[in-house]
């Protein structure tokens, strides 16, 4: 696999997310959501979340907001009362976490 191939995949992968969420912004209305289908989306944010803070530390302090308010948006959806309900992480890709870059760490240099 050349390494240009990757950088690829993710592009395309990406594009079809995109074309997705245009296709599902184009059919919902107020009244056509349910309960399964703001999960989902919700579910899907909270990934896409993940994977654009992995960027770098910039991206993540940028979204470091967006898993609490899908949290809020589930908790407005759940009949349930509050003391019943548990506080569940936002799903994880399976990559571990990024630790840091550790002391010393300078950033890029931009030259040009």
């Amino acid at each position: 696999m050349n390494l240009g191939e990757p950088r690829r995949r993710v592009e395309e992968q990406a594009a079809a997310v995109a074309d997705a969420v245009c296709e599902l912004v184009d059919t919902v209305t107020p009244t056509t959501w349910s309960t399964g289908a703001v999960e989902d989306a919700a579910d899907a944010i909270d990934m896409l979340t993940e994977a654009l803070a992995a960027i770098d530390p910039e991206a993540a302090r940028a979204l470091a907001a967006v898993p609490a308010a899908t949290a809020v948006l589930r908790r407005r959806l759940a009949p349930t009362a509050v003391e019943d309900v548990t506080e569940v992480p936002a799903p994880r890709s399976g990559r571990p976490r990024r630790r840091g870059l550790g002391p010393g760490w300078k950033g890029v240099r931009a030259t040009g």
